[in-house]
């Protein structure tokens, strides 16, 4: 159990880095994911144990989230193959390291 309350917390800041990283508030990421805003903060405050599938699945199929997807399930990324992680996003906020600027990702 450990174990899953673990995996559901880095969930849960994964996808405070996610909305971090695209500028968004969670009621504009509710707006594109249809994810509430109370779920979105008991995710991302560890109070809401297991991210269900369904919000899985609406946050990494939505085109402008698609990027994350391998990232947000297991914390590696491709770079080659499109998947990053929030820091390497060129969409989102500039939270790349100095040596990344200007690299195209994706």
């Amino acid at each position: 159990m450990v174990m899953n309350a673990t995996l559901s917390t880095d969930i849960g800041k994964k996808l405070r880095e996610i909305r971090d990283a695209e500028g968004l508030t969670r009621q504009q990421f509710f707006e594109l994911t249809g994810v509430p805003v109370v779920t979105q903060k008991f995710y991302e405050t560890g109070r809401r144990d297991g991210v269900g599938s369904e919000v899985l699945i609406k946050i990494t199929q939505h085109p402008r989230f698609e990027k994350y997807a391998l990232w947000l399930v297991t914390g590696k990324t491709s770079e080659a193959a499109g998947q990053i992680s929030p820091t390497l996003s060129p969409d989102g906020q500039d939270i790349t390291l100095s040596h990344q600027k200007g690299q195209k990702v994706g």
